[in-house]
């Protein structure tokens, strides 16, 4: 027995047992990184990637992937893994389908065999990037690459699983850890005199702490109301919308005015049409995501873009 500030305590007593356990794949990604620190408070975390070896945590290997849900009965999967080299998956479609589709297939089936929630992210290449508007939930789709097609094939395997779940559709993802476009144009700004920059896609760019953030704050809505009519796909994008021009020049001006010791070699950032930079896989020049649904259900208020990209510069530089 120890004595405390408020009487007699054991140091033997029991701890209290964790609100939920949770199955974290992709723990090392730009968005799984995040979800280690926001999900803590939640409970029991049981993070993994493809190299973990007391769990599978591998995204090729789809029924290893049961056993592991089935062996730890998680409350809710959290799924942050996926394939996401866009052109690549043009080449290797296979893989890409494993990854973004079976994968997703698999854990739904077990999550419902158990009765846990699936947490899943997917992206705005489920739509064909037409228009000008800020796609809402239920429009129609239409990916115009592979990597588009698998994603959305994932979110359809899902669905028709009958588990509980949560899709987060997101876009422009960026996190201070790891690389990113920003980083690029930073080391580009100390290396040219000129850049040329895309101008006629359409986004906005989201923190990975954000899309962590909210994910946690929705699984404790979900686990302290129990209101299984809240699941659904809802989109997860910060406030606003900018060009990949507009980003690059925003975040070269914000860069200066943080740091002006450093060696900055850019007068000029040129905007250029996406024919300027052919890539294998086409990319949709629409990536505006309407948030109202999910800011209605969760009581949430997204913050403008440009707050992210300045916390995230004020860490970096």
């Amino acid at each position: 027995m120890v004595s405390t500030a408020s009487g007699w305590a054991s140091n033997t007593a029991r701890k209290a047992e964790p609100r939920m356990k949770i199955l974290l794949l992709g723990k090392n990604g730009q968005v799984g990184w995040e979800l280690q620190r926001s999900l803590v408070p939640l409970g029991e975390v049981l993070a993994l990637d493809r190299h973990s070896t007391q769990y599978c945590g591998d995204l090729t290997k789809p029924e290893q992937l049961v056993q592991t849900v089935l062996a730890y009965k998680p409350d809710f999967i959290v799924n942050a893994a996926a394939y996401t080299a866009v052109d690549k998956a043009d080449s290797e479609p296979e893989l890409a389908r494993c990854i973004n589709t079976d994968a997703p297939a698999a854990l739904a089936k077990a999550a419902a065999q158990i009765g846990a929630w699936l947490v899943h992210y997917s992206t705005d290449y489920v739509f064909d990037g037409s228009g000008s508007h800020a796609r809402q939930e239920g429009e129609g789709t239409g990916p115009v690459n592979v990597y588009g097609q698998t994603k959305l094939a994932g979110e359809k395997a899902i669905v028709a699983s009958g588990c509980k779940y949560l899709i987060f559709r997101t876009s422009w993802v960026y996190a201070a850890r790891g690389d990113n476009f920003a980083k690029t144009m930073l080391r580009l700004a100390q290396e040219r005199d000129k850049l040329t920059v895309i101008n006629d896609q359409h986004g906005a760019p989201t923190g990975a702490d954000l899309i962590a953030d909210v994910t946690a704050h929705a699984m404790r809505r979900m686990m302290n109301t129990q209101n299984i009519t809240l699941g659904g796909v809802y989109h997860l994008v910060a406030s606003g919308e900018t060009t990949w021009h507009g980003y690059a020049s925003y975040v070269i001006e914000q860069a200066k005015r943080i740091r002006p010791d450093l060696a900055w070699k850019v007068a000029d950032v040129a905007p250029v049409s996406t024919s300027a930079f052919p890539t294998p896989a086409a990319r949709p020049l629409n990536s505006r995501l309407c948030t109202m649904k999910l800011e209605q259900a969760f009581d949430l208020v997204l913050l403008p873009w440009q707050l992210g990209v300045e916390r995230m510069l004020a860490e970096i530089l």
